[in-house]
């Protein structure tokens, strides 16, 4: 565990403010849902809650099964992370932080088709290589809350992606979101 040296009162209704700095690297926003754990030792850790990720061995196994019938490189995420990746390039994108655009996308509940040199297109991650030529993009809804991503990709410029494509990933997201509903 990193140390800060910011030290916090809890007021008189058991309030404690997290530093706007902290907020700000761990991407915490207003609203945000927060887990609380304890350990052996007494310390009290603040975590994201992500719904998405309680559904991660899950979301790995769908990925995996839609990467295998398309041949796509199949990205799952929640508003901040990847939470599932497979196909070829998994690698590059596992468990790594989203980028600004996707969340905007995520925050704008867009379903979408884009090629790399359209406006559309969205670097899915901070590191993201830019690799990638086409890309499926369809937000996960979930009792009215936008909570993730699924993305398919190919950095092949044969055959567009087209209706099939742009379907499949809604179709995913739709079941992921009715999957976080149960």
């Amino acid at each position: 565990m990193k140390a800060t040296g910011i030290v916090r009162r809890i007021d008189d209704l058991g309030r404690i403010v997290v530093p706007k700095e902290i907020r700000r690297t761990l991407r915490i926003r207003e609203g945000d849902p927060l887990e609380i754990f304890t350990d052996r030792e007494g310390e009290i850790i603040l975590k994201k809650y992500s719904p998405i990720g309680e559904l991660s061995q899950f979301a790995e196994e769908y990925a995996e099964s839609l990467s295998q019938t398309t041949g796509y490189l199949v990205l799952i995420t929640d508003c901040d992370h990847v939470v599932a990746a497979s196909g070829s390039g998994r690698k590059d994108f596992e468990g790594k932080p989203i980028s600004g655009q996707l969340e905007d996308v995520i925050g704008a509940r867009k379903n979408f088709l884009a090629e790399k040199d359209e406006n559309a297109f969205v670097r899915v991650t901070l590191d993201d290589a830019g690799d990638y030529k086409q890309q499926a993009v369809s937000t996960i809804i979930c009792e009215g809350d936008a909570i993730g991503s699924v993305i398919l990709c190919t950095k092949s410029e044969k055959g567009k992606m087209g209706e099939v494509e742009s379907k499949l990933a809604y179709a995913a997201a739709s079941f992921l979101g009715r999957q976080m509903e149960q």
